[in-house]
């Protein structure tokens, strides 16, 4: 199928074998590259770059100031480049760069604002939202219906499941697990405009229904148990549960339940889809920091 979309200005920047859907509309100065496929009444606004091989499904909306990587699929009714407040307040578009890497999959229904940096191998589930000022490192995946908030960073291979909330301000380091249902606040005295991140260091993981406070500063190979009320800071090797949270075990202490290995830091112990796949945890890092 290649119908022929309504067309603002003039397009040179055109690869081979674009094609286009029924009712498309691409406003102007965009750049395409080659064997790029827009959907059934989607919208391209202007300045939109779509690296090679990017396939965008029906009902989408790629606003102004949208860069695309190569080999980057998005789902059906999402919108890219979502306007920030300051449309609301003349009904004008500003400038808000989105710029998203290369071998990403927008699931449909995803909603990503202007003004973040999204890195290679981003992957979403289903109606996702991830608001203005988001710095999102390569190999992260946000789970369906989560939703990251304004200026957080984020940091590579970090994998957030369904149902996440992510206050604004947060910081997740590199190789962070989050799983469903938890929720990230930043508001010591609600309501309040006095907000503090939550930080979060590598190899940490956030175990399923658990709620961390305001400021809180969670150390690296530490586990948040599910339902756990985190008021206090989470030191290394900490293992903390209960409301409020406390102290349990060290986590090197935790044995696996079907092998009756170790267990933990998890790092020595898994590794799919991780950069040291196929090779221990210790050989990657010395290989990296020769």
């Amino acid at each position: 199928m290649n119908t022929k979309p309504t067309i603002s200005g003039e397009h040179d920047l055109f690869g081979e074998n674009v094609q286009f859907g029924y009712n498309t509309i691409v406003g102007s100065n965009c750049s395409f590259g080659k064997n790029c496929f827009i959907g059934h009444n989607s919208i391209i606004e202007d300045n939109v770059v779509l690296g090679d091989n990017v396939y965008i499904a029906e009902n989408c909306i790629i606003r102004s100031n949208v860069e695309l990587g190569a080999n980057t699929s998005v789902g059906a009714n999402s919108i890219l480049g979502e306007w920030l407040m300051d449309f609301y307040l003349d009904k004008q578009a500003h400038e808000h760069k989105l710029f998203i890497g290369s071998d990403t999959i927008i699931r449909s229904g995803t909603k990503i604002y202007g003004g973040s940096t999204i890195g290679d191998h981003f992957q979403t589930g289903h109606n996702v939202t991830i608001r203005e000022g988001a710095q999102i490192g390569s190999h992260v995946s946000v789970g369906t219906l989560s939703d990251i908030q304004g200026k957080c960073n984020i940091g590579d291979y970090v994998r957030m499941h369904s149902n996440v909330h992510i206050g604004q301000l947060s910081q997740i380091d590199s190789y962070v697990w989050i799983f469903p249902y938890v929720v990230l606040t930043n508001d010591p005295t609600p309501p309040s405009d006095q907000l503090i991140g939550v930080h979060i260091h590598s190899y940490a993981i956030i175990a399923t229904n658990a709620i961390i406070l305001p400021g809180i500063d969670i150390a690296e190979d530490t586990l948040v148990a599910a339902c756990a009320n985190v008021t206090k800071n989470v030191e290394q090797y900490q293992v903390v549960g209960g409301n409020p949270a406390k102290p349990l075990t060290d986590i090197r202490r935790i044995k696996n339940k079907f092998t009756g290995e170790d267990a933990y830091p998890w790092k020595y112990h898994y590794s799919h889809n991780m950069p040291w796949e196929g090779m221990s945890y210790d050989e990657w890092y010395h290989s990296i920091n020769l």
